[in-house]
């Protein structure tokens, strides 16, 4: 698909376009609106190792507090801490911190030692409250837990102590009692040697407990206190959610592209023709015609619009069509016309009146013959007798040879042969030799003759009527021709040599089809220049809804008398 036709789709669906976009934008426009507005605050803690009073931050140190970092953003947001925060500020339990729409996350900023707590809540200044309070009542209970978790190591530790300095100090006294003495015997030197080695012992215990004790005093202070607010939080001013003017925007974009999608789905799954370019690449046929759609509503004679409306748009689409009959026809004169369909109710009746009103207008003899002998119409349309017709002629009847079942109009120079009475057997009596004979007769006698006949794929009387005229036209309805069916119609009337002159686009909408745009901007009702829009109807709506409503908008206006 090329870009001139991407352009030409999104124009004939910008309606759709435009009401998803507005549809969207104000659906999401009122909900934002009506959303209670969610309030951020935040702040900022630092996780470090304790002091060290002997050396520095390593780079194992920094590595050690990123890991912390990571463990306490965990922590910060886990159930002790969040009940203990909502019981502190008289929320009483955390039911309380949800119907607030509280919402509070915690994550380390990455290669350093920072935690970003986030506090959200329909309450501005709640927010700040939660962010501020959590942090702190988080290092009061990780304080707590520390110390618990050293208490009772210490105390094991003092125990050992006290029971190693009773043990000194017996020791002691033992030894001081035996160098009392004046004279030892062996046994008590003895002793005295076993009691002074015991004091050495006891004293190194001793002071590996006062060393341990000291290094559980430092153990303590470099894992307590390890964590502090650097930032802390402000009262937030202006909510973080809805985003009114962003949502809108997205929303009219997601509509807007979803209405598109949609057009272009209905585009690709789409298989009837609409415009002469889809005829010429499907048919290779050129459009000699498109016309505008003709209401005829209750009254048949109104379809005559090249005779009720000689300056309307549609009545100059015929004129048309009979200028490019004639210029398809240079080498090879068309003096004989077939008029057909690939399937009923596309038209092709209306056309083939209003081109014979048409080429009568512009002094040409013209003689239609209505053959279509199973729905004719042409008696309706001109308001004539359809008691005898051709099949009368065919049939030979002494009192109604063929010139006497012709009858005039009210057109100058136009005659039409009805069908008469409807026979059982239209196909043999089409195909007969009486017809070929018709045929040549009724050629002498005018100078274009026009067959009205049934579609193409309702019967085969169109492809044998095909084969006795020097050109056929293919009416293709812009609403409902299936591609299938025109390619079916091309092909019968091809395998009996029939030769299409071209295709005629009937029942156009005015806002469906560019066809007429310039035409449009031309000739306008009140001698005006007057664009419209091309976008088409919606296709959903019912068919007879949208033909009602374009009846309403074309109905008759006063006008001026066209300019000569």
């Amino acid at each position: 698909m090329e870009l001139r036709q991407y352009a030409n789709l999104t124009l004939k669906w910008l309606w759709l376009v435009a009401l998803c976009t507005l549809v969207a934008a104000l659906t999401s426009f009122v909900v934002s609106r009506r959303t209670t507005p969610v309030y951020e605050a935040g702040s900022t803690l630092l996780v470090s190792q304790a002091n060290s009073p002997t050396s520095g931050l390593s780079y194992s140190d920094l590595l050690y507090s990123q890991q912390v970092a990571r463990t306490y953003s965990q922590l910060l947001t886990e159930y002790p801490v969040r009940e203990e925060t909502a019981r502190r500020l008289g929320l009483q339990d955390l039911d309380g911190l949800k119907r607030l729409g509280v919402k509070i996350s915690a994550s380390p900023v990455r290669d350093t030692q920072l935690i970003q707590l986030k506090v959200e809540s329909y309450d501005p200044v709640l927010a700040r409250e939660i962010a501020n309070n959590l942090p702190l009542i988080f290092i009061e209970q990780t304080q707590t837990y520390q110390k618990g978790r050293y208490a009772q190591t210490r105390a094991d530790l003092q125990a050992e102590r006290t029971k190693v300095e009773t043990d000194i100090q017996q020791t002691q006294e033992r030894i001081n009692s035996l160098q009392g003495q004046q004279t030892l015997t062996d046994e008590q030197r003895l002793d005295l040697s076993r009691q002074q080695t015991m004091l050495r012992q006891f004293e190194t215990t001793y002071a590996s407990l006062l060393n341990s004790l000291e290094q559980l005093r430092l153990t303590e202070a470099q894992t307590v206190d390890n964590i502090a607010v650097t930032t802390p939080a402000l009262t937030p001013i202006v909510p973080i959610r809805p985003r009114t003017l962003t949502n809108t925007l997205l929303a009219a974009i997601v509509g807007a592209m979803l209405a598109l999608g949609l057009a272009f789905l209905v585009e690709y799954l789409d298989d009837t023709i609409h415009d002469s370019e889809q005829v010429r690449d499907l048919l290779g046929l050129a459009t000699l015609g498109a016309i505008l759609r003709v209401r005829p509503r209750d009254n048949p004679e109104a379809a005559l619009v090249t005779l009720d409306k000689k300056h309307s748009p549609i009545a100059e689409g015929y004129r048309v069509l009979r200028t490019n009959i004639q210029f398809s026809g240079v080498d090879e004169p068309v003096r004989a016309l077939l008029i057909t369909s690939a399937s009923p109710q596309e038209g092709k009746s209306t056309t083939t009146a209003n081109l014979a009103v048409t080429l009568a207008q512009a002094d040409q003899r013209v003689i239609l013959v209505d053959t279509d002998l199973r729905r004719p119409t042409a008696h309706k349309l001109f308001n004539l007798s359809n008691n005898v017709g051709i099949t009368s002629a065919l049939m030979q009847r002494a009192d109604e040879a063929a010139d006497a079942v012709l009858q005039d109009t009210a057109v100058s120079g136009l005659r039409v042969l009805t069908s008469g009475p409807l026979p059982p057997n239209p196909s043999e009596l089409l195909g007969s030799e009486r017809m070929r004979h018709l045929v040549e007769r009724l050629r002498s006698q005018c100078d274009v003759l026009i067959f009205d006949s049934p579609p193409v794929m309702a019967a085969a009387d169109a492809a044998i009527l095909s084969t006795l005229v020097d050109g056929t036209l293919l009416v293709i309805d812009a609403d409902s021709t299936r591609r299938a069916e025109a390619l079916r119609a091309q092909e019968t009337l091809a395998k009996v040599g029939g030769r299409l002159l071209g295709a005629v686009l009937n029942k156009l909408g005015e806002r469906s089809s560019g066809y007429y745009s310039y035409y449009y901007y031309y000739y306008s009702r009140d001698g005006k220049s007057e664009r419209r829009s091309r976008s088409a109807y919606p296709r959903w709506l019912p068919r007879r809804l949208v033909r009602r409503v374009s009846a309403w908008l074309e109905r008759p206006r006063p006008a001026a008398e066209p300019k000569s």
